[in-house]
């Protein structure tokens, strides 16, 4: 097959080989064997690809090998001399560690191993199974510790160890970034709930293909919203879209006052906030939700639902249309200062030829502008939303305190000074918002 023949000048890449499980060069492997035939006993270390192609535990292939880590599959080639091919970049590793190592720190800069042999799959199981069934073929009388040495601590964190975690996409800390795979197969069997952390246009070597700005009534709005209750929250973004300065201009929040459990609610509260868009002359230009307890990072449900909106935006304009995510993390205690975090995003899709592929969620770079008034619109929305979470269970308990020194309604007052307009008299107005959320309690 054509996974026997390397190609012509393979990169072979040498990571992982402090590790733990590292193999044994051909030549020692070799030595080994020939010190006293197979009566010698090989450590479970000793028994590497090579050996198991040898004894034709494995055969080699195209494709059929596989690592899954942290919603990434990776995939590579088997060649006749035990040596592995990614597919992704032909780039040709010594072992299976070193392979699962790179691969892994391209997903996570933080990985320090691979464990190779527990992490890279032949035809769908562990490469470790197939060095246990070697064991017992041909040394059934060693001591069986020898196969489980070491295997402790590398159970398949491709599975379960890591699958809560944030996924790291980028390190931001890395001045020199390793040459990431730009698109790579997700599986669905993920928990839609995983976070994933933000990559830079410039990470993925691409340019940011449209500039975006902000008005502070916006985001006062909105942060006011994802402040009122425990749950998760939702809303739209009004505004225009300019297709000569490739501007898109976010010039109003649309709250949805529906609980997100509430289907039902839902096709007439977006009916209402589409008329509200055309009768203020306004396009939906995207959406936001907020993290009330945990951080500003899309999860994986949120990637599709924000690739879902981009397409939908894209089909109804002539030409391009940008859609722009906003995710408020209020009440996150790893938030510097009172402020809530707000993280706008975009989802650079997949390519044509690969359409099942994951897209990356980018951080988009934005510019806030600062309105002259808090307009009676906006002040009404807020009145509104006070009214719908009156009695709500899980209505934010305003008098308890955020920290030591500061009241729940203390730290919403000075998230939202983040985003005052420029007159002053805004807080006088806002008092009698604040009054209305103690009447609640």
């Amino acid at each position: 097959s054509s996974g026997s023949e390397p190609p012509s000048s393979p990169q072979v890449v040498e990571e992982g080989a402090d590790e733990e499980d590292e193999e044994l060069s051909g030549a020692e492997d070799a030595d080994l064997r020939a010190s006293s035939g197979r009566g010698s006993l090989l450590t479970r270390r000793g028994i590497t690809l090579r050996v198991l192609l040898k004894d034709g535990l494995v055969e080699p292939g195209d494709g059929i090998l596989s690592i899954h880590y942290l919603g990434k599959t990776f995939v590579g080639d088997l060649l006749n001399d035990g040596k592995i091919r990614w597919v992704e970049t032909g780039q040709i590793f010594n072992s299976p560690s070193a392979w699962a190592t790179h691969c892994k720190r391209l997903v996570n800069p933080a990985k320090k191993s691979g464990c190779g042999w527990a992490s890279v799959r032949y035809r769908g199981q562990k490469l470790v199974q197939y060095k246990t069934t070697w064991l017992h073929k041909y040394q059934p009388s060693a001591d069986m510790s020898l196969i489980s040495e070491g295997e402790d601590d590398e159970m398949g964190d491709d599975d379960e160890e890591e699958g809560k975690t944030t996924m790291l996409v980028e390190d931001k800390n890395k001045k020199s970034k390793p040459d990431v795979p730009k698109y790579s197969c997700v599986c669905f069997d993920r928990d839609p709930h995983t976070l994933v952390e933000l990559s830079a246009f410039s990470a993925i070597n691409r340019f940011q293909p449209f500039n975006v700005a902000v008005s502070s009534n916006v985001l006062l709005l909105m942060d006011f919203h994802c402040h009122l209750t425990t749950s998760e929250v939702v809303g739209y973004l009004g505004g225009r879209w300019d297709t000569n300065t490739q501007l898109l201009t976010v010039l109003r929040a649309f709250p949805c006052r529906t609980r997100l459990a509430d289907k039902d609610a839902a096709p007439a509260v977006e009916e209402e906030i589409c008329q509200n868009l055309f009768m203020r002359g306004l396009s939906l230009v995207g959406w936001y939700h907020s993290h009330p307890r945990g951080p500003a990072l899309p999860s994986l449900q949120d990637i599709d639902s924000q690739m879902d909106h981009q397409l939908r935006l894209q089909g109804s304009s002539n030409g391009f249309q940008p859609c722009l995510g906003i995710i408020c993390g209020p009440y996150y205690h790893g938030n510097q200062g009172v402020a809530s975090t707000i993280t706008p995003f975009w989802v650079v899709p997949p390519p044509e030829q690969r359409p099942n592929d994951y897209g990356i969620p980018v951080a988009v770079e934005v510019t806030y502008v600062q309105d002259n008034f808090l307009t009676t619109d906006v002040l009404n929305e807020m009145m509104l939303l006070v009214e719908f979470y009156r009695s709500a269970p899980d209505l934010v308990q305003f008098s308890q305190m955020w920290s030591p020194n500061t009241s729940i309604l203390d730290k919403i007052k000075a998230s939202l000074s983040g985003h005052a307009p420029k007159d002053q008299a805004y807080a006088q107005i806002l008092e009698h918002v604040y009054n209305q959320l103690r009447s609640t309690q």
